[in-house]
């Protein structure tokens, strides 16, 4: 990739440690596959919120303000843009935008959502945010650009913020998302379109209960240019322990742009969650959202709650370190960082 190198060093996607203007929600509604249990999981998108709120704006997309704003004060809502925009379901990080700043001006980047390789309707959810855009949700000096010819979701990529790119080649190599490009072809889009300077693949990792092909945020984040927190297995007999160890060895393989190792902290494994069928699902501490000045991690009502609190602690010093309870959206094999896509500074009207 040196040769795409000096032609895009001008692009670069903001890490999420970096200044937020606002989080952007999809607020669950009877359309959604919530349904079935939509006054439990409000609740929670509701404590989300407010967390946020204490430290920045939010961006909620919803089918009825009438009906989202009831869930708030009125001090609150004087913190919320709402933006009435169908939608099939609630997972803002996979169609929410990506920003970049391109020559040091905002880009607002809107890639296509399918579904996780067509598992799943997305048509509405692939139009919010062109429809953000009409709307006026976006800073006037943001520039739109969509990209309909190229499937990425927010969850499959972590971001330096310097160049360097994450990602996992189950998610972005897989043909349901863009079965014409390998993974020359993927490398030169998210340089072109993202400035990725390096793209550092695992080839290992999973959790069962995710509908993703395994997406980065369940399994391992960067938590500064240096340091990545990842999911570690310590029980030989869990179904994960083999996948993710060697996921481990990659990590440990893993260099930094300066050519040192990265700086690796274990994050533990929750205990088994499963629904009322039996079926395990995907319950992750690597699904924690940064906003300012503050580190919002998942709990999952489990005893590793404590001790993955303690390890944010031990990761972020600087910052305030405080638990959502998140069980049920895992019933829809999701998490925290799954329902919001953080927006930087000046990026929003």
């Amino acid at each position: 990739m040196e040769q795409q190198r000096s032609a895009f060093q001008g692009v670069r996607m903001p890490a999420e440690w970096e200044e937020q203007e606002a989080v952007m929600l999809t607020w669950p509604h009877e359309g959604t596959d919530w349904a079935g249990m939509l006054g439990e999981v409000e609740k929670c998108y509701v404590a989300i919120a407010r967390e946020i709120l204490k430290r920045e704006s939010l961006l909620v997309v919803c089918r009825s303000r009438e009906a989202t704003e009831r869930h708030f004060t009125a001090e609150e809502r004087a913190g919320i843009r709402f933006y009435e925009v169908p939608s099939n379901d609630t997972w803002a990080r996979d169609h929410g935008p990506i920003a970049t700043l391109r020559e040091g001006k905002r880009v607002v980047n809107d890639f296509t959502f399918n579904g996780w390789g067509n598992k799943f309707h997305a048509g509405l959810d692939n139009m919010i945010n062109a429809s953000l855009y009409r709307l006026g949700a976006f800073s006037e000096e943001a520039e739109y650009r969509g990209y309909p010819e190229f499937v990425l979701e927010g969850g499959s990529i972590e971001s330096d913020g310097r160049g360097t790119i994450l990602t996992t080649a189950e998610c972005l190599l897989n043909p349901n998302r863009n079965h014409h490009l390998d993974q020359r072809g993927i490398e030169e889009r998210l340089t072109r379109m993202l400035g990725a300077e390096r793209v550092l693949w695992l080839h290992h990792g999973y959790l069962e209960g995710d509908d993703t092909d395994s997406h980065i945020d369940t399994l391992a984040r960067f938590c500064d240019e240096t340091t990545i927190c990842y999911v570690k297995c310590d029980d030989p007999a869990d179904v994960h322990y083999a996948d993710l160890q060697k996921m481990e060895e990659e990590l440990r393989q893993f260099r930094t742009a300066g050519g040192a190792p990265y700086r690796l902290v274990a994050l533990p494994m929750s205990d088994p969650v499963y629904s009322s069928e039996g079926r395990r699902m995907s319950a992750t501490y690597a699904n924690f959202l940064l906003v300012n000045g503050a580190v919002l991690v998942p709990l999952y009502g489990r005893p590793t709650d404590e001790k993955a609190l303690c390890v944010f602690r031990e990761i972020f010093p600087g910052r305030e370190i405080t638990g959502v309870d998140c069980l049920p959206l895992i019933e829809q094999n999701g998490s925290l960082h799954c329902i919001t896509m953080q927006i930087p500074k000046g990026f929003l009207r």
